[in-house]
């Protein structure tokens, strides 16, 4: 395979760290709130950089083994409004690193909050993934999860507690939703969008919220001062895979989001991408509220908002909680329990481990 540059949208920030305490017990920050982020250009060309899953660093993860012959299902099984579960993590740490972006570059990334799995830097691989911790409901969950960090007045908030992180159905046929492969990794988004990209974004759900404010492509200026308030978004991955790639230089190309079949108006992936896998959308909520005028994110605007998925779940766990709730039109939480089909029983025990 010819060698390839990255070329990558992506902001570059200062590496200083700045040790920040946030009273989180557990929670460890770093960040440099006065440092901004420094555009060079639109798309900024990233040097190539091997790591232990790309040794020849051109930003091709090949599947071993790949998934070949596989056509998009346009099947219609009896409709079901829920085929979904929930992995509820909660944040560990803060740091400028991206392991997918920029891996073995510590410091290159503008500052990210990361989800689930204890370990991840910028030297995250699958194989240290799987043998780290994790602060997701199921210990089978020890995928990597992160997003850009809020700031409010250049200090980080974070969200507090478990957060959703929905898997869901992203095609009509939810009875052809497949476990994703060990070691698939993906951007969504990208922080270098501008408000009308992330506006018509195929991830777009109801953007920015905060009490009676919807659709905002922005963080509002100013959000209803009282407890019960947060700032939240939601937005969705991308669920169709082509079956060949772990990860690709633009860290995307390899997924797509479903297309309409135009016989019958179904979901469908596309024939290039033919694989459909659970769709992952984030809903985040942000202890923040009232004057939002310093509220914005590490990466920019609330427009740049975007995230980042590195699949290391146990593959037996995550294949019993797709079947049984995905494929099994369910609408489930961690455990793989839906309280309104008590009959199906769940996916995983008490301990939210396999049975």
């Amino acid at each position: 395979m010819a060698r390839r540059s990255k070329i990558v949208s992506g902001l570059l920030v200062s590496s200083a760290l700045v040790l920040t305490s946030l009273g989180l017990a557990g929670v460890a920050v770093s960040a440099d709130p006065a440092a901004g982020p420094v555009h060079a250009a639109h798309a900024m060309p990233v040097s190539t950089q091997s790591s232990p899953e790309d040794p020849d660093g051109d930003g091709y993860i090949p599947a071993n083994p790949p998934v070949t012959g596989v056509v998009p299902s346009k099947a219609e099984p009896p409709h079901r409004y829920f085929h979904e579960f929930q992995a509820n993590c909660s944040v560990t740490h803060t740091r400028p690193d991206d392991p997918i972006v920029y891996p073995g570059q510590p410091g290159k990334s503008h500052d990210h909050t990361f989800m689930g799995n204890t370990t991840t830097n910028a030297a995250s691989t699958t194989a240290s993934l799987d043998a780290g911790g994790t602060t997701c409901k199921a210990p089978g969950d020890k995928s990597a999860y992160w997003m850009p960090t809020l700031l409010k007045g250049g200090t980080p908030v974070l969200p507090v507690g478990p957060q959703t992180i929905y898997y869901k159905a992203g095609v009509t046929d939810y009875t052809s939703v497949r476990p994703f492969p060990k070691g698939l990794r993906f951007v969504v988004g990208s922080p270098m969008q501008s408000a009308a990209e992330f506006r018509a974004h195929r991830g777009f759900v109801e953007g920015w919220e905060c009490g009676d404010s919807y659709f905002n492509t922005d963080i509002p200026a100013q959000c209803p001062n009282r407890a019960d308030v947060q700032l939240n978004i939601r937005f969705q991955a991308p669920s169709c895979w082509d079956g060949k790639y772990l990860d690709t230089p633009n860290h995307q190309s390899h997924m797509a989001y479903p297309v309409v079949n135009p016989g019958t108006n179904n979901n469908i992936c596309p024939d290039d991408h033919p694989v459909a896998l659970p769709m992952i959308e984030f809903k985040m909520a942000f202890p923040v509220n009232g004057d939002m005028s310093q509220v914005k994110l590490s990466s920019g605007a609330g427009y740049s908002f975007h995230y980042d998925f590195f699949n290391a779940w146990d593959a037996p766990t995550l294949k019993a909680l797709v079947d049984h709730c995905v494929v099994g039109a369910l609408q489930c939480d961690a455990r793989g329990y839906d309280q309104t089909h008590p009959e199906a029983g769940a996916a995983l025990d008490a301990n939210y481990r396999l049975p």
